[in-house]
This record gives C-alpha cells, sequence and structure tokens, in this order.
C-alpha cells in the first residue's frame, strides 16, 4: 500500500556519484569528485530536484531548515547547487536511465528549470514516479503555443499571438504594425528565444538562423505591448488543492532578464492587485499545477495580460527569503511534499531585490566589504557560478521597516548595492 511521502524506509544512502557529465572547464585530467554518502534517517522523505542551478541551491537551503532529504540532479560537481547539497547526484537531465536512477531514491521529483523533455517526464509517471508539478502541467512552460491557446480557451488575457513559418505569415500577423515579438515556442529562456522585430527584416533574420531553417526551433508571433509596467505574481497549490498566493510584484526587466523587483507592487489599486492573485490561483487550479506558479502579466491601460507561466521558484520570489513568512523555496517544498502550506504574508512591508550580474571583475567576494559597510541591513546572496559579464551570479535585498518603508529607496539601496559588487561602483547599470 503506497503511505504517501512520509513513509517509513531504511535509510537509504543518497550518493554523490563517482560518474560525472564532464564541464566544459574541467581539463582531461580532471580528477573525479570522490564518492561520498549522505545518509537520510528513516521516514524523513526525499525531494529530488532535477538542476543544479541557484534555484536548487536556495531550496536546499530551505530543506535543510524543514529537516527533509534533498537531491539534485546536476550536470556537473561546479554547478551551484552541486556546490552545496550534500545529497548531489550528477547526470544529465536528457537521459532517462539518468533520470530513473536519480528518481529511485527520492520520494518525489521536482525542478529547477523546464527543460526535460516531456516524454522523459512521461515514462517516469508510468514507473510511478511522482513527478510534481506533473507533465501535463510541465508542458505549458515548456510549449509557449500550448500555453497561449490553453490560457486564451480560459478566457485568459493574452498578447495576440499566431504560429508562424514564413516571412509571409509574419508580414500577415504584422498587417503593417510593428515592432513584432518572435518566440521560440521552446527553450528560452532569460531573453534568448525571444526576438523584437520593428521591421520585416529584422524578422527575416530571425527566420533565417539555421535551427529555425532546419525546423529545430518553431515560433510564435506575439504583438508588441506597450505596456505600462511589468507584474509578477507567485501562486502555490498543494495535492490537496490548498492553495496560498503572495504579494503583486512589479518586475524590472532589461535585456529580457529581471533586473529589479518591488513587493508589493507601489501604487497598485487594491483592486488590481486581487484580480492578479485570483487570477494566478486559477490558472494554477486549471493547469493542475502541484507547487509554485510564477505569473509574469503586463499591466495595461485596458487590464492585466499575462505574459510567461513558469512552475517552479522564481526570480520574482527570492525576496520572500527576508520579505515574507514562508519563503517561496519553503513553499514549494511544502506543496510537492503535500505538507500544509506556509504564511505568504510579507514579514516587512516591503522588500526590494536587485539582481547582481556579472562584470568585467570576477573578483566579486573582494568588494564584500563595501557593500557591508556601507548598507549593514542588505542582504547578500551569491550563487557560487563563474563570472561572465551580464550573469546572474547572486541578488541583494533589502527590506523597509515599519516607520520607514519607501520603495523606490529600498530599490536604490538594493541597486546600489548590486551595481557595486558588480563594477566596483554605486552607479553602474
Amino acid at each position: 500500500m503506497d503511505r504517501g511521502p512520509g513513509r517509513p524506509r531504511s535509510g537509504r544512502l543518497n550518493w554523490c556519484r563517482s560518474r560525472r557529465v564532464p564541464s566544459v572547464t574541467d581539463s582531461v585530467d580532471a580528477p573525479l569528485p570522490s564518492r561520498s554518502a549522505h545518509v537520510t534517517p528513516p521516514g524523513v522523505p526525499v525531494v529530488g530536484m532535477v538542476g543544479g542551478g541557484q534555484l536548487a541551491r536556495m531550496t536546499s537551503q530551505a530543506a535543510t531548515g524543514l529537516g527533509v532529504g534533498f537531491r539534485v540532479l546536476a550536470g556537473s560537481a561546479a554547478e551551484s547547487a552541486a556546490q552545496v547539497a550534500a545529497g548531489t547526484w550528477l547526470g544529465d537531465y536528457r537521459s532517462l536511465a539518468d533520470l530513473r536512477d536519480f528518481a529511485a531514491g527520492c520520494d518525489v521529483i521536482t525542478f529547477d528549470h523546464e527543460h526535460v523533455p516531456d516524454a522523459h517526464l512521461a515514462a517516469l509517471e508510468r514507473d510511478g514516479v511522482r513527478v510534481r508539478p506533473a507533465a501535463a502541467a510541465l508542458r505549458f512552460t515548456q510549449d509557449k503555443l500550448a500555453m497561449r491557446e490553453r490560457l486564451t480557451g480560459l478566457g485568459v488575457a493574452c498578447p495576440r499571438f499566431a504560429p508562424v513559418r514564413t516571412l509571409a505569415e509574419v508580414g500577415e500577423f504584422a498587417d503593417g504594425s510593428w515592432p513584432v515579438v518572435l518566440k521560440a515556442v521552446s527553450g528560452g529562456y532569460d531573453g534568448k528565444g525571444v526576438w523584437v522585430c520593428g521591421s520585416a527584416a529584422d524578422a527575416a533574420a530571425v527566420l533565417a538562423h539555421g535551427a529555425v531553417l532546419a525546423g529545430e526551433v518553431a515560433l510564435i508571433a506575439e504583438e508588441y505591448v506597450a505596456f505600462e509596467r511589468e507584474l509578477a505574481v507567485l501562486a502555490v497549490r498543494s495535492p490537496h488543492r490548498q492553495g496560498a498566493v503572495y504579494p503583486v510584484v512589479q518586475t524590472v526587466q532589461r535585456d529580457g532578464i529581471c533586473r529589479e523587483v518591488i513587493a508589493p507592487a507601489p501604487g497598485l489599486a487594491p483592486g488590481r492587485a486581487a484580480q492578479a492573485q485570483e487570477l494566478a490561483l486559477r490558472i494554477a487550479d486549471e493547469l493542475g499545477v502541484t507547487g509554485l506558479l510564477a505569473v509574469e502579466m503586463f499591466e495595461t491601460p485596458a487590464g492585466l495580460l499575462v505574459n510567461e507561466l513558469a512552475m517552479r521558484p522564481h526570480n520574482c520570489g527570492h525576496w520572500t527569503i527576508e520579505g515574507a513568512r514562508t519563503s517561496q523555496f519553503e513553499q514549494h517544498l511544502r506543496a510537492v511534499l503535500d505538507l500544509p502550506l506556509g504564511s505568504p504574508a510579507m514579514a516587512a512591508p516591503v522588500a526590494a531585490m536587485a539582481n547582481v550580474l556579472g562584470g568585467d571583475d570576477a573578483d566579486v567576494y573582494d568588494r564584500y566589504i563595501h557593500v557591508m559597510a556601507a548598507d549593514p541591513a542588505a542582504k547578500v546572496h551569491m550563487y557560487g557560478k563563474p563570472v561572465r559579464p551580464g550573469r546572474k551570479i547572486g541578488h541583494v535585498t533589502v527590506t523597509g521597516d515599519w516607520d520607514h518603508a519607501d520603495p523606490q529607496e529600498l530599490a536604490d539601496r538594493a541597486r546600489r548595492a548590486a551595481s557595486y559588487l558588480r563594477w566596483g561602483k554605486e552607479d553602474g547599470d
């Protein structure tokens, strides 16, 4: 009889395997990591997260606090989560054999990215593995066309869209009104796979990409939305259909990368905030999500338009570590384990988060002293990633107190700290 994720079992070992997927930075003679064991006490459930990035890294910290077992499937021992998670398993998320091996030691499988092939997810489910969120739900984050069609079928307002294959189809969609946004149906992230085309010539250049010409990358065209600002909502849903929703936040995107988040969104009318929260909860329920759902929206004069979905912890929720009663990472673990959900209420009146991007100098740690001395209340989170220009390598969060909580001032403090960590000066971009 299936007794659920907390069923008693013998204390199995979570191995950091000697077999590994080489990193591009590995030398030919680089030693393999030592074979070490992480023991989970009997009766304690184990959550396995596929992906070794910063989301898994921060989720592992929440798992430690909850006292649950946590394992990571990482491609390299150098990945962000693999550096800190005792239960790290080295393997390839594109390999069904590796996924099956990894899942065998876990009570539930979840994800820090959307790139696991859907056929592999379906195979795991046929094997009896608890995949949360399920493959049927994850499809709507893996396939933008399916997502748009499903949401519009539910009556959810989205940007106007159409699948396109040729320049003539793009031109017909534009109907003389440029710019038009072209998006890869699958595989895009942090601005990759999204092109804002100001003319037919720009669209032709996108369509001339080798992968597009070969039919390896399908595209959709979307209207270019003249939005007032970008908003995001984190909702969470458990297998027992308990739901919770965090305050609506304002996000600032540059070059397709989230740069800043302010919680709650300043100046948002209570009715509009409630509308956004209710919409996120409704989408989570309609799509059968288990765990977190991030809903990115455009605020326009005509109302809210849903832009993107993610079914995992999300950049728009990093502020919750210091700024909410329950962080998004703990909340996701609670949901996939079907534990009662935590309070999403704010722990401070306002929180602001700024992402730290890589600059030209890799020695970020050398700049800690200035940031911490200049603003002792700023909380710095670094991801252990090699520094590359423009790469997300950490974030800074600043929370207000009940006597002084100016959202723009807090955002400016977070921005200055992130800028100094990147450039060594407070006024950098």
